[in-house]
């Protein structure tokens, strides 16, 4: 049985920001000619992006302003992986909330987490933040909450860089609750610990910013001390979870400092996939955002996969004792 939802399209491949960039299409290549050496690729379910455009649209604004939509759209054809970025990620959430599979991961491009609105100052020319357009994964967790009713999502975020356009999505909202990992001092110079929420969402925005060359240890600590004991302790239980899996905390990355081993990954895999088992009957939608050394990225994506289909972590089963 195909256990997990594999969200994919060769579109993504269509993104091109030019010959040198680092956010490329040789990063989703990598992956899936990896999947495909290793087998992996045979045990996924493929679900292709939802292409209903009223949909996708709809869903972009429920998070978007019209400006900002606008200024993407008028693109045409160049728009279009940006879209279906959209478009496969609330797949990826049909599935999952409809149970036709447990857990699934948008393989998409371009990534999403730094997109937000333009500001008061907008002169009416798109200007792309940190490779982003729309942002996914905040479309994602709204798209659960209007069309599946889940009143509370919590998205947790391993990329090197700050997730500043999840961060103002939902700062002021109760029901996302938002995690991060990440460099400070890094692009963009956001998610500092005391940014904590305001109003119905205070306390429910943690940043926690680790240190240049931070690793395995940095990095699970993280979710281990203080994301879990932070769900416990503010009885935040989420209907989904979701996921901004930016690998370009790996180490070699060519635009981040952290040494994150696959082994790390898999290991931080499986806390949130304990988390999801514990809350939400193990509903799970991982999102890729960075990772820009592509054989890394390719790596790290393989093991992030395998450790979806296996078990929870240990640290996971002592939180659902108390302990």
């Amino acid at each position: 049985m195909k256990r997990i939802g594999f969200v994919y399209d060769d579109i993504f491949l269509k993104h091109k920001l030019g010959p040198e960039h680092p956010e490329s299409p040789q990063r989703l290549a990598a992956v899936m000619r990896r999947l495909a050496a290793t087998g992996l690729k045979r045990d996924l379910a493929n679900i292709p992006p939802l292409s209903d455009r009223a949909l996708i649209e709809r869903a972009i604004l429920a998070v978007h302003s019209r400006t900002h939509y606008d200024s993407v759209v008028k693109w045409g054809e160049k728009a279009e992986p940006a879209l279906a970025a959209v478009g496969a990620v609330l797949s990826g959430v049909d599935a999952v909330m409809r149970d036709e599979v447990p857990v699934a991961f948008c393989a998409v491009r371009p990534p999403g987490h730094h997109a937000h609105n333009h500001g008061a100052n907008y002169d009416g020319r798109y200007q792309g933040e940190g490779f982003c357009f729309f942002n996914n994964v905040a479309i994602g967790a709204r798209y659960a909450q209007s069309a599946y009713k889940a009143e509370r999502v919590l998205i947790v975020d391993w990329d090197y860089h700050h997730g500043n356009g999840t961060e103002w999505a939902f700062y002021g909202d109760g029901s996302v609750f938002y995690f991060s990992t990440h460099a400070l001092h890094d692009y963009p110079v956001t998610g500092y610990p005391e940014r904590r929420g305001t109003g119905a969402g205070t306390g429910y925005n943690l940043n926690v910013p680790l240190p240049d060359g931070a690793g395995d240890g940095a990095i699970i600590a993280a979710f281990e001390s203080v994301l879990i004991p932070a769900l416990r302790e503010s009885g935040f239980r989420p209907d989904l979870v979701m996921i901004s899996a930016g690998f370009d905390s790996r180490k070699q990355d060519l635009l981040g400092t952290f040494t994150v081993s696959d082994r790390g990954f898999s290991e931080l895999t499986r806390i949130v996939k304990g988390l999801a088992s514990i809350y939400c009957k193990g509903r799970l939608v991982s999102v890729l955002e960075g990772g820009y050394y592509p054989a890394g990225l390719a790596q790290a994506v393989t093991v992030h996969l395998r450790a979806l289909g296996n078990g929870a972590s240990p640290a996971v089963n002592r939180t659902k004792e108390g302990r």
